[in-house]
């Protein structure tokens, strides 16, 4: 007899590992399967956008995301974010002039935090929740059930198998669980090669200044990062995707499109990536669910693949644990999909439109100038800044209120001498009920619906009830808790009847 598990997550990546913390904070029981024999340190995203970067706080992360980030900091030579003077906190094809001074919240912004260290602190915090992974197994299949999902493997020790009641593949962008289980993919076929590389070159001061640099023929971006080096071939894509990337082609591709006359003097890691951009039909068929690249795959530009990945297992996660535990439909799991597919979509398009004014000839330079003069104004820089950062998000909910369906920051609440973080009170992956009311109604009601809310009395309103996703779910007016039942009903309680308080 194979073994039982809640929930199989395919891919032990950033998106996989949260996605497995979420769940197990919410009771569920997980295995997570992963081909690789340890963690990859092939260079990849560069840094998190302020929502993957809130998504970790949420779960206690803080500390470990500023140590990394002044880690990084220190090696740019740069200061830190709070130091005085201009600051700018992304670019948009290269043009680094997204403006902090032009944003709504300037506070919430990105990390340079790089896909290895955010991989890693993850991977500390599954251990200490005893999340089982087990490494070098291959997925080879999977066959759905009435009551769940047969998962099999191969491994050195032996072929696996598992049943589950759902599977979740967060197995990147040539993901098998998304194959094997027919989700479309449709999209534009790739038209270029991103090489990204740590190495050395022989005379780096031939590559200077360090930042994004446009050439006839390409894009290339060395030293903003010690020995790190990013390049944009429009010569089209790789011919072999999978074939080792060699200090020969780097070097090649480097002297072509920089024009300098320099050598690759070692080489420590290097990859490739295309502009290939697909967004799956849906994220869910049948008990099989797909997050991160895994259901979207574009350029990495403004580093927001990572990003675009977390909070996709931040709104996943919690739901997924609700209907394994019975308290909710597994109708909830569509509004992961209506959710965050629109998010997926707006990234693509904006990836698209950057790699179109990154092109070599003189249509996409004049655009390209055109848009630099454009960012040059605060509601331009701040819409396209809100965009690339994901700050723009907002689920639609059906309230008028614009907060509803926005994601909160974190920020302090008082009542009376106490005093402490939003954040704080959201470690453990439950919703949370800000109330602001005289008289402690909405609290009141709450705990007479559910015990899976934490109630948090404030002084300053308005009262809100806030998902374990950080979504605003309910907004109450003055003291009034008109809305908040059906909240949640929605989100929480679907049997809840009319409760008097």
């Amino acid at each position: 007899m194979s073994e039982q598990v809640d929930v199989v997550v395919v891919g032990a990546g950033p998106v996989g590992l949260l996605t497995a913390i979420e769940l197990t904070l919410g009771g569920v029981r997980v295995l997570v399967l992963e081909r690789l024999a340890a963690p990859s340190r092939v260079a990849k995203a560069l840094g998190i956008g302020p929502l993957a970067v809130e998504a970790l706080q949420r779960r206690g992360m803080a500390g470990a995301i500023a140590a990394a980030e002044a880690c990084t900091l220190a090696l740019m030579n740069r200061p830190a974010a709070s130091a005085p003077g201009p600051r700018y906190t992304g670019h948009f094809a290269g043009l680094s002039l997204i403006r902090a001074d032009a944003q709504k919240a300037p506070d919430r912004r990105g990390r340079p935090v790089d896909q290895p260290a955010v991989e890693s602190m993850l991977g500390e915090l599954a251990l200490s929740l005893g999340i089982e992974l087990r490494r070098e197994c291959d997925v080879t299949g999977f066959v759905q059930q009435a009551g769940g999902v047969d998962v099999a493997w191969s491994s050195p020790a032996g072929d696996g198998h598992v049943r589950c009641a759902w599977l979740v593949g967060c197995d990147g962008g040539r993901s098998r669980v998304r194959k094997m289980a027919g989700f479309a993919f449709p999209g534009t076929p790739p038209t270029l090669t991103m090489y990204q590389a740590v190495l050395d070159v022989d005379l780096p001061e031939r590559l200077a200044p360090s930042g994004w640099r446009r050439t006839e023929v390409g894009v290339f971006s060395y030293g903003f990062l010690p020995r790190r080096l990013v390049m944009l071939d429009f010569s089209g894509p790789p011919a072999d995707r999978d074939a080792p990337v060699a200090a020969a082609e780097i070097e090649a591709v480097l002297r072509r499109i920089s024009g300098a006359d320099v050598r690759v003097a070692a080489l420590e890691s290097a990859s490739k990536w295309t502009d290939n951009t697909r967004l799956a039909d849906s994220y869910r068929r049948g008990r099989v669910l797909l997050a991160g690249d895994a259901a979207h795959v574009h350029t990495p530009f403004g580093g927001q693949g990572m990003s675009l990945g977390l909070v996709d297992a931040a709104n996943l996660g919690w739901k997924l644990a609700a209907v394994v535990r019975g308290e909710m439909p597994d109708s909830l799991l569509d509004t992961y999909t209506a959710e965050r597919r629109p998010v997926a979509e707006a990234v693509l398009a904006n990836t698209l439109a950057q790699a179109a004014i990154m092109r070599p000839d003189p249509q996409a330079g004049a655009m390209r100038e055109l848009v630099a003069k454009l960012l040059q104004f605060d509601d331009v820089n701040r819409l396209i800044g809100e965009m690339t950062s994901g700050l723009s998000t907002r689920y639609e909910l059906g309230s008028a209120r614009d907060e509803v369906g926005r994601l909160a920051a974190d920020r302090e609440i008082r009542h009376g001498n106490d005093r402490r973080s939003l954040y704080a009170c959201m470690q453990d992956g439950r919703a949370v009920l800000l109330d602001a009311s005289t008289d402690g109604k909405a609290s009141r009601l709450v705990t007479a619906s559910t015990q899976g809310i934490r109630c948090v009395s404030v002084d300053a309103g308005p009262s809100m009830l806030i998902r374990p996703d950080a979504c605003v779910a309910w907004v109450g007016e003055g003291s009034g808790t008109a809305g908040l039942i059906e909240a949640l009903r929605r989100w929480f309680v679907p049997a809840l009847a009319e409760v008097s308080v």
